[in-house]
């Protein structure tokens, strides 16, 4: 669901520390007004970590942050993806057009590519799972059609030139970047650590305000996988966090326990909801985790993360689906 409110944004570049850049660039979600690219640099150019999203006049945005700190698009010798979600690499292509830079993304990126390869049968597949998990077939079809008709986010696709997986190296003037593969917000997640400033650029793993979304249907276990990958930054002992939205952050400490605690608050809020022994859908069990009904407008994120919650406690044998349709869960 787009906002007015996104007009209103524009790109701005602001320096961190000598070497690194904040590009601060408008994004249409409400509650979400704007996202981070960051520019770092390297030898006679800049590496690009992130894009953000392809909209009207959004090269021109990143265009002005950049001019703001004195960078130019063809400065760009690498582009470098957290992860494949249209926020952080939905203008790769344009830049890349403009700049002749090389692309690296980790390449669990079909959850992306599947859906521009195919986007009607994407949204075909996520009416089923929303039928399926007990929405009201007229919410399922007017959120399905809203979606439908907004802008996709991203420029001629997502074209990727190298594999950016555990241990991968990416060379800046403040020293490399080490690639950290940090699933579970998307299968594609990966975090860069740069342990001579211990400054890690983190994407959407960690962020400055505490936010949870997960990708349903492309792994085993989101969850879980994102507990994971906290424990993996958590070794890294970084003490600054250059996140995908919002502000640098020092207290990583913090935001790694705060994380914990807002996933197992929201674990145990499924499996309280599931106490009174009838089993339950999904769209029953949210209002009572989120304090809030499922809607064509929330349904998207919050549909989403209720079922990545559901399958963390399959998993991990707190809870079970009954053989009954739409899915219904109890407790084991």
């Amino acid at each position: 669901m787009t906002s007015g409110r996104a007009a209103k944004e524009l790109g701005r570049g602001e320096r961190v520390i000598p070497g690194v850049w904040r590009l601060r660039l408008p994004l249409p979600w409400p509650g979400v007004p704007h996202g981070n690219a960051w520019a770092v640099a390297a030898g006679d150019g800049v590496v690009l970590f992130d894009t953000g999203m392809h909209q009207p006049g959004s090269l021109a945005h990143l265009e002005r942050a950049m001019d703001m700190v004195h960078l130019r698009l063809e400065l760009v010798r690498q582009v470098v993806l957290t992860h494949a979600h249209v926020d952080h690499c939905g203008q790769t292509t344009p830049i890349v057009l403009r700049s002749g830079a090389e692309v690296w993304c980790h390449p669990d990126h079909e959850h992306l590519t599947k859906w521009l390869a195919n986007p009607e049968g994407y949204w075909e597949r996520r009416v089923e799972i929303a039928l399926q998990s007990g929405v009201p077939e007229p919410v399922v079809r007017q959120a399905s059609d809203q979606v439908r008709t907004e802008d996709i986010g991203i420029a001629g696709g997502l074209q990727v030139d190298h594999d950016l997986v555990d241990g991968v190296e990416i060379a800046t003037d403040l020293g490399p970047f080490v690639a950290v593969e940090t699933p579970g917000h998307a299968p594609s997640h990966v975090s860069l650590f740069n342990a001579e400033r211990r400054m890690l650029i983190s994407g959407d793993h960690l962020l400055g305000r505490v936010s949870l979304f997960f990708d349903f249907g492309y792994t085993p276990d989101p969850v879980g996988e994102f507990l994971e990958s906290l424990n993996r930054v958590e070794d890294l002992d970084a003490r600054l966090v250059l996140s995908g939205h919002g502000r640098t952050f020092t207290d990583v400490e913090g935001h790694i326990r705060a994380n914990r605690e807002l996933v197992a608050d929201r674990l145990r809020a499924t499996e309280e909801a599931l106490a009174a022994g009838e089993p339950l859908t999904a769209v029953e069990i949210a209002p009572l985790v989120f304090g809030t009904e499922i809607t064509a407008e929330n349904g998207t994120w919050l549909l989403t993360e209720m079922l990545c919650f559901l399958r963390h406690l399959e998993v991990t044998g707190r809870v079970v689906k009954v053989d009954a349709e739409p899915d219904r869960f109890r407790l084991a």
